[in-house]
């Protein structure tokens, strides 16, 4: 090649959309119109549309509209209707669940209940897209991978929101819909528990994080590394393994001593993405439940050391 494009030098082809299967699949819900954008283009394929909701897309957005319009409606009343306040405090606006008082009873209006609708439909919304995701990829013959690791972010927010307010016995034990009082929320659970850093599974969930930003980086950047050789063409790599393969194994035997291949690279980061929010799950559901004190059991477990 007698000249090599990157992601800042790189060259955006202009030629007929893309309109993608035709054959084996229902594209009477799929838009037709497309456009191109160019500074879509320096992130990514240029092209916007063809767009395919379905009916269950188009339920999923209407039960999240629902949602979002239920939250916002109370930021607009706790900031007295009045524009400038909306925008100055918009962080410190929070919805909140009920308080213990009502345990799982259904709450009045003046104590969560409009925390209660929103839940509903936001669960609706989010079960909803996740049918969808199944859905279509059983549509275009694909593996159900994307499907499952939405499940796992799914389980980490029913544990937040359903699973473990249940099992405490209280709805007031969910998370509010707000900016600032999402994060007090986070901090009280973690001092009125023991300290969540000696949970277990919440050690494991920011060990699987990191270790995801890292693998998807590495990958990422090896990828541009060896684009020029043709690279970027995996599946071609993976089923017949060319020049680019050879350097990227060469370059990270030399520097780690292992690599993956051109496949298994994608199931080491598949594996640490789902298991960031899987865990974690996990640990948010024994807090309170199974442990009351981390700290206490991190002693008692040879976790943590003891007091003097």
């Amino acid at each position: 090649m007698a000249e090599y494009f990157n992601i800042f030098t790189q060259v955006q082809v202009d030629g007929p959309a893309e309109m993608g299967m035709v054959e084996d699949v229902d594209l009477r819900e799929r838009t037709q119109g497309t456009r191109f954008s160019r500074l879509v283009g320096w992130f990514g394929n240029a092209q916007i549309g063809p767009f395919y909701l379905g009916g269950l897309g188009m339920a999923s957005l209407g039960a999240g509209l629902i949602w979002f319009v239920i939250v916002g409606l109370s930021y607009w009343d706790q900031a007295g209707y009045n524009p400038a306040v909306f925008i100055r405090d918009l962080f410190w606006f929070s919805l909140d669940p009920p308080s213990a008082e009502v345990g799982l009873g259904i709450p009045p209006w003046d104590d969560g209940l409009a925390w209660f609708i929103a839940s509903f439909f936001l669960m609706v919304s989010v079960m909803l897209w996740w049918a969808r995701s199944f859905y279509l990829a059983k549509q275009l013959k694909m593996g159900k991978h994307v499907f499952w690791a939405f499940g796992s972010a799914i389980w980490l927010f029913m544990v937040l929101g359903f699973f473990r307010p249940l099992a405490m016995g209280s709805w007031s034990e969910a998370v509010p819909y707000g900016i600032f009082s999402h994060l007090d929320w986070t901090m009280t659970l973690s001092v009125v528990y023991g300290n969540l850093f000696y949970n277990p599974f919440h050690a494991l969930s920011i060990a699987f994080l990191y270790g995801s930003t890292l693998l998807f980086a590495m990958h990422g950047a090896t990828i541009l590394a060896v684009s020029r050789f043709g690279g970027d063409r995996e599946l071609d790599q993976i089923a017949d393994r060319g020049t680019a393969t050879e350097r990227a194994a060469l370059f990270w035997r030399w520097t780690m001593g292992f690599n993956a291949t051109m496949e298994g690279i994608h199931r080491w980061a598949w594996w640490f993405a789902v298991l960031t929010t899987l865990t974690g799950g996990i640990g948010i559901l024994l807090t309170g439940t199974v442990v009351d004190n981390w700290y206490v059991w991190a002693q008692e477990h040879g976790y943590a050391p003891l007091d003097n």
